[in-house]
């Protein structure tokens, strides 16, 4: 049997030594249409005509791996962060559109004639939900995120992008959240109650403690997806209810009760216990692929489903029915990913743990573009080994991605 590689940043490939001795880094601050600021990091050796744009909603990028392989290619690197960096509690997509826009009217306006999006993990959703509002008439964009807040689109100068790069693209965080959150919590405000017949880490339900595979029936499988997609609804509806209770007491403020002051200025704040249980993390013959037992978060489900780090963990109403809802989020393959018409390179990674098979299938065949390659590689989530003796998986993708460029150049 193959000796399974060890964990961490083992074959990370973030190496100064592999930078051109010639790039430089400027450091730029940017108004957004909305009146917001943000920041971005422009790599480059001087005289590029293309550029590659790399933001995540909620993290920043400045040494991912494929960062020296780009600027190898003859192409500078943008580096962004939302102006939520570190902090999704109060995350919408909506207003971070006008971050991604105030980089590509910058980057238009310094000159380059093309500009790359390459959407990494989160990232992917989040351009391909910009590609969709730049390419409307501005009067057809989104007016309001999905809590009603206002947001004008409409009225924001959206530069389109000239092609894409897509890197173990997941769904949607929303989409995301809804295949990996667990539906036995019986009570929202028990974080560690549970409803027998759908707990997915129960050996009468089929579970066996890691490294070996679950093994769960397609009744428990079906059951289990149908009840996820039910607390989904039932979070949405606790967050609306939340929204109208405050749009309510602001409406009394307005006629002049006082004594409603203190509910129309209280911004609530929810935790979402339990978010790390897609049964194709525990099982492997469930969307078989070359992964080992685990999520993106480790081997252990009771460390990562209730301890305090995992995705969606605290929320705001607003935040949950933007980002993490996976009925209410606009920003999604599903919902965004038809407007990508743009040259694409999709990059698939074997063993990843958070992007199965059938996603990365349904997200790629869902892309209009007519000039579209997916390449598929070994490697996790992040292009790490996962069998020893495997290549790296990061050198292969950078590789690809800059063969890619240079054919576009």
């Amino acid at each position: 049997m193959a000796k399974k590689a060890t964990a961490g940043l083992r074959g990370a490939n973030w190496n100064t030594n592999r930078l051109p001795s010639s790039y430089r880094t400027s450091v730029a601050s940017l108004y957004t249409d909305d009146g917001a600021i943000t920041t971005g990091y422009l790599h480059a050796c001087g005289g590029e005509d293309s550029v590659v744009c790399m933001m995540h909603p909620r993290e920043l990028l400045t040494t991912h791996y494929l960062f020296p392989d780009v600027l190898n290619a003859g192409v500078a690197v943008w580096v962004q962060g939302s102006r939520w960096v570190g902090n999704d509690l109060r995350l919408e997509h909506e207003f971070v559109l006008f971050d991604v826009a105030a980089s590509m009217r910058h980057l238009r306006q310094l000159g380059f004639k093309r500009i790359f999006l390459m959407g990494v993990s989160g990232g992917g959703a989040l351009y391909a939900f910009y590609n969709q509002q730049s390419l409307l008439d501005p009067a057809n964009r989104l007016a309001s995120s999905p809590s009603g807040r206002p947001v004008n689109l409409a009225g924001a100068v959206m530069p389109p992008a000239d092609g894409f790069v897509l890197v173990s693209p997941h769904p949607g965080q929303g989409k995301l959240l809804q295949s990996c959150i667990d539906p036995s919590i019986e009570d929202e405000d028990r974080p560690l109650s549970i409803i027998r017949e759908l707990d997915p880490f129960s050996e009468v339900n089929g579970f066996v403690p890691p490294p070996e595979s679950s093994t769960y029936s397609k009744d428990f499988v079906s059951r289990y997806r149908t009840a996820q997609l039910e607390r989904v609804r039932r979070i949405d509806d606790y967050a609306r209810n939340l929204i109208k209770q405050k749009a309510a007491a602001r409406s009394k403020v307005k006629q002049g009760d006082k004594a409603a002051r203190a509910l129309a200025a209280h911004s609530p704040i929810f935790t979402v216990w339990r978010t790390d249980a897609d049964l194709r993390s525990w099982c492997t013959a469930l969307d078989p692929s070359d992964r080992s037992v685990g999520s993106l978060w480790g081997s252990d489900p009771l460390t990562s489903n209730v301890g305090s780090v995992g995705f969606g963990r605290v929320c705001t109403p607003e935040s949950w029915l933007s980002t993490w809802s996976g009925i209410s989020s606009n920003a999604s393959f599903e919902k965004c990913g038809a407007s990508i018409e743009q040259p694409t390179l999709f990059i698939q990674y074997t063993a990843d743990n958070a992007v199965f098979p059938s996603d990365a299938q349904t997200i790629f065949e869902g892309l209009s573009s007519p000039n579209k390659q997916r390449v598929m590689i070994k490697g996790n989530h992040h292009g790490l080994q996962v069998v020893d003796g495997d290549p790296n998986g990061q050198e292969v993708a950078g590789a690809a991605v800059s063969e890619w460029l240079k054919n576009k150049m």
